[in-house]
């Protein structure tokens, strides 16, 4: 049985470039959507605490304040 004529180094060496610029454009495309996710966690985090402050009436100074003086007693007892 005859086999399909042989392809050249040349044209397998462009097809194994193609199928990388193909991957390389389909990661672009992951990484874009990674982003994106991630940007989009962060808003429902930031919306979350922003709730939170609203229902408990603390501003966001007063909240970084007892933050910074929650955190220092942390510090503070395992010193």
């Amino acid at each position: 049985m005859a086999r399909g004529q042989r392809k050249s180094i040349d044209e397998k060496i462009q097809q194994k470039q193609d199928l990388i610029k193909s991957i390389e454009t389909r990661l672009d495309h992951e990484r874009k959507e990674l982003e994106d996710l991630l940007c989009e966690k962060q808003q429902q985090e930031v919306k979350s605490l922003n709730d939170f402050l609203k229902s408990s009436g603390l501003s966001v100074y007063e909240a970084t304040e007892v933050l910074q003086q929650y955190l220092s007693g942390q510090y503070d007892a395992t010193a």
